[in-house]
């Protein structure tokens, strides 16, 4: 067992499943450097632990993720050093443990965040929550892989708009669409995904392992490439006098004005 985090929880539900809750509910689980690292080292954890054979993701609260912290953006650090090293390594590890991972999205998850569920191996959705890529609200372009993640999901057409439109994707569409793979209604996502979890985890974990391997090679060829892609490009709209409008608009709670600078 890990030692104990301030932003996550590890726990060890059973002989074979282990969850990860995102813990920082005030915040609705947005990504700060702390929740960065700690999730890091959680998902280090459950992949390294002998015993467990299934993880489930979630967040605490009312929220999944409500993506990276507003108040982060902007600071000194360059934006692509931090998508590269920091969120690049703890979905570099979900994606990579032969072990399956299952979202628990219990309510938005919005920018980063829907990066980080739509990572996942398989996605439980509350009826009441969505996905959103929030980015262009605030002058910035979808990363951690987003942009490939979408393209290869919706086509090109429907993942452009999704993303410039910022649109908020109901459960009920997200698994007409077959980025989730059940809803679960009456607040039973929690409980549906470790149920799912404990039956995976009865499964042979060597085939379990080595089928995620073919899959996640099969369908993220370019995932990296487009991740990589997309700081680059993220480095530059952060420096834009629109992002700093856009920050400061949803601090303000009052309509951006964007300029084009």
């Amino acid at each position: 067992m890990p030692d104990s985090y301030e932003t996550v929880s590890y726990d060890q539900k059973s002989e074979r499943v282990v969850q990860i809750t995102l813990k920082r509910p005030d915040a609705l689980n947005a990504f700060n450097e702390e929740l960065r690292r700690d999730l890091l080292d959680a998902l280090c954890s459950a992949s390294a632990a002998p015993d467990a054979r299934a993880v489930v993701l979630t967040g605490e609260g009312r929220a999944f993720c409500a993506g990276a912290d507003i108040k982060d953006i902007g600071q000194t650090r360059v934006v692509e050093d931090v998508l590269n090293a920091e969120y690049g390594a703890f979905l570099s590890v979900l994606r990579s443990m032969e072990k399956p991972v299952i979202a628990a999205i219990n309510g938005p998850a919005a920018g980063i965040g829907m990066t980080l569920a739509l990572s996942c191996d398989l996605r439980v959705m509350a009826d009441d929550a969505y996905l959103m890529s929030a980015f262009a609200n605030i002058g910035l372009v979808p990363d951690g892989g987003l942009s490939w993640i979408l393209t290869q999901q919706l086509g090109y057409a429907r993942a452009y708009e999704a993303a410039i439109e910022a649109q908020k994707i109901p459960a009920a569409r997200a698994l007409e669409l077959g980025l989730v793979n059940r809803v679960a209604g009456g607040g039973d996502t929690l409980n549906e995904a470790l149920e799912w979890a404990e039956g995976l985890a009865a499964r042979a974990p060597i085939a379990l392992g080595l089928t995620k391997r073919a899959f996640r090679a099969a369908a993220e060829d370019g995932v990296k490439n487009a991740a990589a892609y997309e700081a680059a490009l993220q480095r530059i709209a952060i420096a834009s006098d629109d992002c700093k409008e856009g920050v400061a608009a949803v601090l303000g709670k009052r309509a951006a004005s964007f300029k084009g600078r």
